[in-house]
C-alpha cells in the first residue's frame, strides 16, 4: 500500500513539472511575439496550466495557434532549466531593470514575508545561451522537451491578484498531460462537456430562464423545470418522512440580531443581502439553521423525545460576484434541502448512520453512486476562523469520524475545510464524465446550541444541551439540477422528465383516439402531451427528440383500430409495438421504481 501510494505522488509531481514548465515555455512564446509583455503569474491548474500577462494589444483566438507554435519550437530545442538564488534586495532592483512591475511586487512580498532570498528559473540552449528567466520557486522537468503533450484552449480576463481595483490582465489556459493519448482523451471529454452544458440545455429543454432584469444568479424554472424541481422535491421527503422528520417553514428574512448572535453576519460579511425595514435591519436568511434553533427552543423538550428532526426545502440568499455565477451550478437564490436533527451526543453515531442510508439511496437513483470519496473536513490551523473551544471541536471531529468508520465511508481526513461551526462528512460524487461534485454534507455542531442556549431535560431532571446535525442531500437544489441536466445529457430518466409520453396522431382521423389515450395516460398519473399541430409527422417526432421526450406513441389507422401501440423509444431509438395495456403497466412501473 505504501509503495503503491509513493509511487502514485511521484507521477503526479512529476505530472505537475511538466504542467509548471509549460507555464515558462507559454510566458517565453509570448514574450517572444509581444517583447513588451508583462509578466505576472503561471500557476498549475487541474489538467493544465495558465499565465497572466500585461500585452500592447487584446489577444484574438487564432492567436493562440501562433503561440503554441512557439512552444513546440521551444519544446524541439529542448532548453533546460536552470536554479538560481539571488538574495531579495538584488532580484528587485533586477526585475525594476528589466520593467517586470508585478515580479518586482512579488519579489518585494518574499522579503516583506521574512525570505531572504528569491529563487529564478533560467532557461538555455544546449549551447549555453540563455533563452528565457522567470520568479519561480519550482519544479520543473529536465529539459522543455520533456513536457509531454499540451495544447493551449482559451483566453479570458483576470484582475492582478484577484482584486478587482486592479489591473485587468490577459490569461492564456492550456492542458498538459503526459502523453499525446490522454491529452486527446481529455479534449474529447470536453467536447463532451460542452454538448451537456446545462445552460444550453436548459434553453433548449425550456427548464429555466436567466433574466437581466430579475438579475444574475436568481434563475426562473419554466414549468418543464418546476416539475423537475418537485419531483426531487417530493422524492427527498419520501426517504425523509417515515424516519421521523417534521416538516417545517420558515420566513426568508430575519432581524440581523439573529445572524449576530448565530455568527452568521461575521462570517458572510458583504455576502448578506441586507433589508431595511422601518424600524428594524433584517437580513435575507443566507442559512436555515437559526430559524430551526428558534423552533427548537420555543418547545419544551427532554430526553425522551430525542432525537428532533425538521425537514425545510428552504431557498437562502448569498450575494455571490456577478463573476462567479453561472446557469444553475453557481446562483444568488439557492434552495437547500435542509436538515436539522437535535441529538444527544450517544445518538449522533446513530443519526449519522441513517442519514448515510438515505444519501446512499438518493445517488444509486440517480445512477451517480458508483465512485464517490466523503472529505472528513476538520479544522485547520487559521486562527479565529472556527467558533467554539478546542474541547468542543475533539469532541466533535472524533463523533464524525467514528460514524464515518461505523459506516464503512471510502473517507479522507482533509484539514481546514470544517464549517465554521463544527467538522463535517462532505460526499463527493462522480458524474458520467468523471468530474467530482460535492454533494451531500453531514456536519456536527456543538457550538450553535451554546450560542442560542438550546436545552433540553436529562434523566436526572437537569438542563442539558443538545448536539445538532446539519445535513442535506442533495446540496443546492439548483445545482443539483444543473449537474443532473449535464449527467442525464437532458435526457432524463422517465419519473423525472417533464413530458413522460408524446402521443403523435398521424392525420385528422386519429385525432379523437389519441385525445382518449392521453386522457387515460394522465388520470393514471402519467405526463402526457398530444402533438396535433399542422407540422408534418416526421417533423414532430424530430420535435419531440430535440425535448428529449422518454417515450413517443405514433398513432394511426392500426392503432385506431385497437392493435398494438407504435412506441418509439429516446434511449434506444427503436420503434416497437406494444399492447396498450401493457405499455401503460410497464411505463407506470419505471416511474414508481425511479429507474434510471
Amino acid at each position: 500500500m505504501s509503495a503503491s501510494i509513493d509511487q502514485a505522488n511521484s507521477q503526479e509531481e512529476k505530472l505537475q513539472h511538466m504542467r509548471h514548465s509549460c507555464a515558462h515555455m507559454l510566458a517565453q512564446a509570448v514574450l517572444d511575439m509581444f517583447p513588451e509583455a508583462k509578466l505576472a503569474i503561471g500557476p498549475t491548474i487541474e489538467n493544465g496550466f495558465y499565465y497572466d500577462f500585461e500585452l500592447p494589444r487584446t489577444l484574438i483566438p487564432e492567436d493562440l495557434a501562433l503561440i503554441e507554435d512557439k512552444m513546440k519550437h521551444i519544446a524541439k530545442q529542448r532548453q533546460t532549466f536552470h536554479r538560481v538564488e539571488e538574495p531579495v534586495k538584488k532580484a528587485v532592483e533586477f526585475l525594476e531593470g528589466k520593467g517586470q512591475p508585478y515580479k518586482v511586487e512579488l519579489a518585494e512580498d518574499l522579503g516583506k514575508a521574512g525570505e531572504t532570498t528569491v529563487s529564478f528559473y533560467e532557461n538555455k540552449l544546449p549551447n549555453g545561451e540563455l533563452k528565457f528567466w522567470d520568479l519561480c520557486r519550482g519544479g520543473h522537468t529536465e529539459t522543455t522537451g520533456d513536457v509531454g503533450a499540451f495544447k493551449l484552449v482559451k483566453i479570458a480576463g483576470a484582475y492582478w491578484r484577484g482584486d478587482e481595483k486592479r489591473q485587468m490582465l490577459q490569461r492564456i489556459y492550456g492542458y498538459c498531460f503526459e502523453t499525446k493519448e490522454e491529452l486527446n482523451a481529455y479534449i474529447k471529454l470536453q467536447e463532451e462537456a460542452k454538448k451537456r452544458d446545462h445552460r444550453v440545455l436548459g434553453q433548449q429543454l425550456k427548464l429555466f430562464t436567466i433574466s437581466p432584469l430579475v438579475g444574475a444568479g436568481l434563475p426562473l424554472l419554466q414549468p418543464n423545470g418546476a416539475i423537475i424541481r418537485r419531483e426531487l422535491e417530493e422524492y427527498l421527503w419520501g426517504l425523509h418522512k417515515d424516519k421521523g422528520y417534521l416538516r417545517v417553514w420558515t420566513p426568508h428574512i430575519a432581524k440581523e440580531d439573529l445572524y449576530v448572535k448565530s455568527g452568521h453576519a461575521a462570517k458572510f460579511g458583504d455576502e448578506l443581502f441586507r433589508v431595511k425595514g422601518k424600524e428594524d435591519a433584517f437580513i435575507m436568511k443566507p442559512m436555515n439553521c437559526p430559524h430551526h434553533m428558534q423552533i427548537f427552543a420555543d418547545n419544551q423538550y427532554s430526553y425522551r423525545d430525542m432525537p428532533i428532526r425538521y425537514f425545510e426545502p428552504a431557498t437562502v440568499y448569498r450575494d455571490e460576484k456577478s463573476g462567479q455565477l453561472g446557469g444553475l451550478t453557481r446562483v444568488r437564490s439557492i434552495t437547500q434541502d435542509d436538515g436539522h436533527l437535535f441529538c444527544r451526543v450517544s445518538q449522533i453515531k446513530a443519526e449519522v448512520t441513517t442519514i448515510c442510508k438515505v444519501i446512499a439511496e438518493f445517488y444509486k437513483t440517480m445512477a451517480l453512486d458508483k465512485d464517490y470519496w466523503v472529505s472528513l473536513s476538520v479544522r485547520g490551523e487559521e486562527k479565529g476562523k472556527y467558533l467554539g473551544s478546542d474541547e468542543v471541536w475533539a469532541e466533535a471531529e472524533a463523533a464524525l469520524e467514528e460514524a464515518a468508520k461505523a459506516n464503512k465511508l471510502p473517507y479522507k481526513r482533509v484539514e481546514g475545510e470544517a464549517a465554521f461551526y463544527g467538522p463535517k462528512l462532505d460526499f463527493i460524487f462522480k458524474d458520467c464524465l468523471g468530474r467530482e461534485w460535492q454533494l451531500a454534507t453531514i456536519q456536527c455542531d456543538f457550538n450553535l446550541p451554546v450560542r442560542f442556549e438550546l436545552e433540553y431535560t436529562n434523566e436526572a431532571g437537569e438542563k442539558e444541551r443538545p448536539v445538532v446535525i446539519h445535513r442535506a442531500i442533495s446540496g443546492s437544489l439548483e445545482r443539483f439540477m444543473g449537474i443532473m441536466i449535464e449527467h442525464f445529457a437532458g435526457a432524463f430518466p422517465v419519473w423525472l422528465a417533464p413530458v413522460q409520453v408524446q402521443i403523435l396522431p398521424v392525420a385528422e382521423p386519429h385525432v379523437a383516439y389519441a385525445e382518449e389515450l392521453g386522457r387515460e395516460l394522465a388520470a393514471a398519473g402519467v405526463r402526457v402531451k398530444i402533438d396535433n399541430s399542422g407540422d408534418s409527422l416526421g417533423k414532430r417526432i424530430r420535435s419531440a427528440e430535440m425535448m428529449k421526450v422518454p417515450y413517443m406513441l405514433v398513432i394511426g389507422d392500426k392503432e385506431v383500430a385497437g392493435g398494438e401501440l407504435a412506441v418509439r423509444s429516446y434511449k434506444t431509438k427503436e420503434q416497437i409495438g406494444v399492447l396498450k395495456e401493457k405499455f401503460i403497466a410497464d411505463l407506470l412501473e419505471e416511474i414508481k421504481t425511479r429507474k434510471s
